[in-house]
């Protein structure tokens, strides 16, 4: 992702909530803003590889 792992692992050890998009501390149970149960994690962007096909 960056030119920092520690900082790339940091941002991706949190949950986002389902509903309102808010991010939550990785051991959450619900939203910290809606109280929501429903969480997911962090999604990883990957670089698209240069050259690819059109």
């Amino acid at each position: 992702m960056g030119k920092f792992p520690v900082a790339d692992k940091a941002f991706l050890s949190v949950i986002i909530c389902k509903k309102c998009k808010a991010r939550n501390p990785k051991g959450a149970v619900s939203c910290r803003k809606c109280h929501y149960p429903s969480l997911r994690p962090k999604k990883v962007k990957r670089k698209d590889a240069k050259g690819g096909a059109k």
